[in-house]
């Protein structure tokens, strides 16, 4: 599991996330979550889930975890670019309710020469 940050003018705090986001992915992820939890920092945070393959419990505690930090900061949090089985388990589970979910469009299908 990779990690990478983005910040636009102090307002929104976007966290790239790619790979597998299971138990040994949120095991490397954990401490920076709390850490963005830990500090002061943007109103708006997105998690992009554009290059997550998979996503289990474990992924999605660590989303609930986040999400219930950044509330009780008067923070919020934003799923995008779901898509495939990530989407699929947010889905099932219900997440949207409680967490904006953006999903990823699918792409055009290029028109088959004749």
């Amino acid at each position: 599991m990779k990690l990478e940050f983005k910040t636009y003018d102090d307002a929104e705090l976007l966290i790239l996330l790619s790979g597998e986001f299971d138990a040994a992915g949120t095991t490397i992820i954990r401490p920076e979550l709390e850490r963005i939890t830990a500090e002061p920092g943007p109103v708006d945070v997105i998690v992009d889930i554009g290059q997550v393959s998979f996503l289990d419990s474990s992924g999605i505690g660590a989303i609930v975890f986040l999400f219930k930090r950044l509330r009780m900061q008067n923070r919020r949090l934003r799923i995008r670019s779901a898509h495939g089985q990530p989407a699929q388990l947010l889905e099932l589970l219900r997440v949207h309710k409680a967490i904006p979910v953006e999903l990823s469009q699918p792409a055009e299908a290029a028109p088959c020469p004749a």
